[in-house]
């Protein structure tokens, strides 16, 4: 079920994002982790409209959008595979003029949901915080 985040929900979407960015960045560094673990909880939610996909009273994936920015799209690696990220990518496309985001070039599970969905690349730079390549998507293409 897709609903808006709740402050009691940042201990399980900080699990999902760890779990799930683990497995799809493991080319980034343990302290990369837990930076950007605490920026999550302490800068980003704060400031992002995030949706939750809850299953079973848990939360099992979400989105987080500040402005047409995708700033995270997470599925626990558990549910990936069932619809989660359509189902959280749909709801911010219906609500969202146009879509953005980046993604690591190495993080090729990443790029294919992307692809698959129908964003399309813009540019091409490397990361300031790790020094990897990343990709810049737009949805819908133009």
């Amino acid at each position: 079920m897709l609903r808006p985040y709740k402050d009691d929900d940042l201990t399980g979407l900080l699990d999902v994002w760890y779990r799930a960015s683990r497995e799809a960045h493991s080319f980034l560094s343990d302290q990369f982790f837990e930076a950007e673990q605490k920026a999550i909880a302490d800068e980003w939610i704060p400031i992002a409209e995030t949706t939750v996909f809850e299953s079973d009273g848990r939360v099992v994936g979400f989105l987080s959008l500040i402005g047409n920015e995708v700033g995270a799209i997470f599925v626990d690696p558990d549910y990936q595979g069932n619809g989660i990220g359509r189902a959280l990518m749909d709801a911010a496309s219906d609500a969202r003029p146009f879509l953005e985001l980046n993604v690591f070039e190495a993080n090729t599970a990443g790029r294919r949901f992307y692809e698959k969905y129908g964003f399309e690349l813009v540019e091409e730079h490397v990361d300031d915080a790790t020094g990897e390549p990343e990709l810049r998507l737009h949805f819908p293409p133009d």
